[in-house]
C-alpha cells in the first residue's frame, strides 16, 4: 500500500491539474480535486473542470458530485474526501489532491476548524442585515474587525462572511486569530504525518511570477467566455435557484449575471472577471504561503507539465530516501 498522501497547491491557473496528471501518471496515483467550484454539476466551464479525455487516462475523484442547488460545505467534503483517500490507498495507488480551496485542503490535512462557537440567533440577524442591507455592508463591518480574515474571503462569499462575524460576536475574537492557533505546531516544508489521514503527506505548491500568472489568468477567462460561460450561467440562473445558492456566489457567476441582467455588457462583465480573478489568486497565495509544509515550486516561463511535474517528483525522491 502506498504510504503517502500527495497534495498540489497554489493559486488559480498556475497550472496544478495538468501537473497532478502527469505526476499521477508516473506514480501510479488518481487526482481528488481541491475545488470548491468543480463539486458541481453544470458548471464546467467556469470552474475549468478537466476535460473527459483527462480523466480517461486519469481518475478524478470528487468532480461532478452535487447538484447546483445542493448546499456543499467543507464538512461534506472532508468526509468525502477522505473516504475517497482510504479507497485510492486500499487500491495501492497513490492519492493526489490538487487544488486552491484552502480550507478543503486543509480540512483533509488537519481535521475540521470547529473552533469560535455558533450562534444561530447572531447568525440569523447578519443574514436579515445582509437580505436587508446588501453583502456589502457586511463585508465592509468584516475588514475593519477582522481584516485577515478578509483578506481571505471573497467579497461575495455571504457565508464565510457571515461565519467570521458570527465567530466574533460570539466569542470576542476573530476567527483569524482562532485558526492561526489551529496551524501552530505545524512543521516545515518535509514529508510530515497527518493524523486526520492516519499517514505520512507531502504538499507541493506551483506559483509563478505575477506578470505571468495574470497573463494565463487572462488569457483563460478570454477562453471560458469563447467556450460559452455566459450561456452556462444563463442556463443556471434558469434552473430558479435561490439566489443565495451555494454555487451563485462562485467566481464568475456574479460578474456574469450583472451583463445578463443588462447592467453591464459582455465586456465589462470579462474585464471584471479578471479583476476579480486576480484578487483571488493573491488571497489563495496569503492563504497558503502561511502554511510552512508546503515546499514550493517556481515555474519558469515556458515550462511544461512534464517538466513541473519531474522537479515535484525529484524532491519527493529526496525526501522519501
Amino acid at each position: 500500500m502506498n504510504e503517502e498522501t500527495l497534495f498540489i497547491v497554489g493559486p488559480t491557473a498556475v497550472g496544478k491539474s495538468e501537473v497532478a496528471v502527469e505526476v499521477a501518471l508516473k506514480l501510479r496515483g488518481e487526482v481528488i480535486s481541491a475545488d470548491s467550484m468543480q463539486v458541481y454539476r453544470r458548471l464546467d466551464i467556469l470552474s475549468a473542470k478537466p476535460t473527459g479525455s483527462v480523466r480517461t487516462r486519469v481518475r478524478h475523484h470528487l468532480i461532478d458530485i452535487a447538484d447546483p442547488a445542493d448546499h456543499f460545505d467543507v464538512a461534506r467534503y472532508s468526509r468525502l474526501g477522505k473516504e475517497a483517500i482510504e479507497d485510492i490507498r486500499r487500491r495501492e495507488l497513490m492519492p493526489i489532491i490538487v487544488g486552491g480551496s484552502g480550507m478543503y485542503v486543509r480540512s483533509l490535512v488537519d481535521g475540521i476548524f470547529e473552533g469560535g462557537g455558533k450562534d444561530e440567533v447572531v447568525r440569523a440577524a447578519l443574514e436579515a442585515e445582509s437580505d436587508e442591507n446588501g453583502l456589502g455592508s457586511l463585508y465592509e463591518r468584516l475588514q475593519k474587525s477582522d481584516p485577515a480574515s478578509a483578506v481571505r474571503i471573497h467579497p461575495n462569499d455571504r457565508k464565510r462572511i457571515i461565519r467570521a462575524l458570527e465567530v466574533l460576536e460570539v466569542s470576542g475574537r476573530p476567527i483569524s486569530s482562532l485558526q492561526t492557533e489551529w496551524r501552530r505546531g505545524a512543521a516545515g516544508p518535509d514529508l510530515f504525518r497527518s493524523e486526520n489521514l492516519q499517514c505520512a503527506a507531502a504538499m507541493f505548491g506551483l506559483r509563478r511570477g505575477r506578470e505571468a500568472l495574470n497573463h494565463r489568468i487572462e488569457e483563460r477567462i478570454e477562453r471560458m467566455f469563447a467556450e460559452g460561460a455566459v450561456d452556462e450561467v444563463r442556463d443556471l440562473l434558469g434552473m430558479g435557484l435561490d439566489l443565495r445558492a451555494t454555487i451563485l456566489q462562485s467566481l464568475g457567476i456574479p460578474e456574469i449575471r450583472e451583463c445578463i441582467e443588462g447592467r453591464c455588457s459582455v465586456g465589462d462583465a470579462k474585464e471584471e472577471l479578471k479583476k476579480n480573478t486576480r484578487a483571488f489568486a493573491k488571497r489563495q497565495m496569503t492563504w497558503f504561503r502561511r502554511d510552512p509544509r508546503i515546499q514550493w515550486i517556481d515555474v519558469g516561463e515556458g515550462e511544461g507539465a512534464p517538466a513541473i511535474a519531474e522537479k515535484l517528483l525529484a524532491i519527493l525522491r529526496n525526501i522519501t530516501t
